[in-house]
């Protein structure tokens, strides 16, 4: 079975969205890479009326998606030994590493909060892990889910096309991706840098290894500082081995 992403959600018309368009909706509806399912939560709402939510325990404003109607949603689908993911802006960040692992599972199941979140009890009671793609809030979980799934999605043997092209994007080594640029040369008074265009293969490699850590440091400091403990772990490392060699 081809990589296969459920996703609970109350609004299953939300999808495929960007998932549906260019090399990724191509592996999906024309060549059979991975597959997309929804599955709409209030189908399995007891309510005549199609509820799935009720007032939060102990007070407050808004709603709260109830734990037994989700647990009915989700037992509709086979697992497959899939990861469960619960979109969540007070989940851990989305990060390359997790996405690099998923991708490596038989698919996802995603879950697409609303209103004021789920009941805890479902999430901890099933094993989802909650996840953020940033610190913002979003209406509902359908928007972060097409993030986390198209992320993992790219990732597959045949989507893309070009492997290759993969270890040298942001954060696949810690460092975010250097600057890009195409043609014409010239564009609004603005130039190509110049080593660019030298032909010189190692002086381009320098330029945007150079390039990666200064955006890196500049907007990423938190990557940089990652990225610095690394780098004097692996010569503490080396210093090591040296020594033993001796």
């Amino acid at each position: 079975m081809p990589f296969t992403a459920t996703v609970l959600t109350m609004f299953p018309e939300a999808f495929p969205g960007p998932l549906g368009v260019s090399l990724i909706g191509s592996g999906w509806l024309e060549r059979e890479l991975w597959r997309l399912e929804t599955v709409d939560i209030r189908s399995f709402s007891k309510d005549k009326r199609g509820f799935l939510d009720d007032t939060p325990a102990g007070g407050g404003p808004g709603q709260v998606m109830r734990a037994d109607v989700i647990a009915s949603a989700l037992d509709s689908v086979e697992r497959y030994g899939r990861p469960l993911l619960c979109m969540s802006a007070r989940g851990r960040p989305l990060t390359q590493a997790k996405v690099r692992e998923w991708s490596a599972a038989p698919g996802l199941i995603v879950l697409c909060g609303r209103f004021e979140g789920v009941d805890q009890r479902l999430i901890d009671g099933r094993g989802f892990e909650e996840v953020s793609v940033g610190d913002a809030v979003l209406a509902g979980g359908e928007a972060a889910a097409l993030v986390a799934i198209e992320a993992c999605v790219r990732l597959l043997p045949g989507v893309l096309g070009q492997a290759d092209s993969l270890s040298e994007e942001s954060f696949e080594d810690g460092l975010l991706e250097h600057p890009q640029y195409t043609r014409p040369r010239t564009f609004e008074g603005l130039e190509i840098p110049e080593v660019l265009l030298s032909g010189h293969h190692a002086q381009v490699a320098r330029w945007r290894g150079a390039e990666r850590e200064t955006a890196t440091q500049e907007r990423r400091p938190d990557l940089w500082a990652t990225h610095l403990a690394k780098q004097q772990a692996k010569g503490a490392q080396a210093r090591g081995d040296d020594d033993e060699r001796d």
